[in-house]
């Protein structure tokens, strides 16, 4: 469905989805995806904003352009501070959206790979709370397990609402739920 849509993923649909229900991303508005690549969040992103919004993508791996005059992306890795200053020099102000679906590269190990997880959630919650416009929404993929209570508290501390969600989209067995924190305080 994804190719005949001409998604370049199928992550697509969970951003859609989850947009679907809860509106988060508007026309106009200004949204940084963290982990882009190979786009399919950028492409949901860019129909969700119009013509008149602007979108930063972000990934370690070079993102092919999407074609529009206000879609942006760059190589870099959200762990490295200097990302933070490269994103902050492109955006035309602060963000009003900033959504992540980074994951580590899987080992397989699973306690490992949740740690990593962790990692680039929180990563990506501090660069979100660095950019975001007061009132600003922050969606997030997270792995469940032993350390997901404590990054929930984190996002719970600074947005106003929080909603689980688990995207139909998403296959039933994994363990990858998203966390949506919406209005920054």
């Amino acid at each position: 469905m994804a190719k005949r849509e001409k998604y370049r993923s199928r992550a697509a649909y969970k951003l859609k989805q989850a947009l679907e229900k809860y509106g988060f991303i508007k026309p106009g508005d200004v949204v940084v995806d963290l982990g882009a690549a190979p786009g399919g969040w950028l492409q949901v992103a860019r129909e969700a904003v119009g013509d008149r919004g602007f979108v930063l993508g972000i990934d370690v791996k070079r993102i092919d352009p999407l074609g529009y005059g206000n879609v942006y992306t760059i190589v870099g890795d959200i762990m490295d501070p200097e990302s933070l200053t490269r994103i902050k020099a492109i955006l035309p102000r602060s963000a009003d959206a900033v959504i992540s679906d980074i994951s580590p590269n899987i080992s397989g190990i699973w306690d490992l790979d949740h740690i990593r997880q962790i990692e680039l959630s929180m990563c990506s919650l501090q660069i979100a709370l660095s950019i975001l416009k007061n009132g600003g929404n922050f969606f997030v993929k997270v792995f469940q397990g032993e350390l997901f209570n404590q990054f929930l508290r984190e996002v719970r501390k600074n947005f106003r609402q929080v909603k689980i969600i688990k995207p139909k989209a998403s296959r039933k067995e994994s363990a990858e739920i998203y966390v949506l924190g919406l209005n920054k305080i």
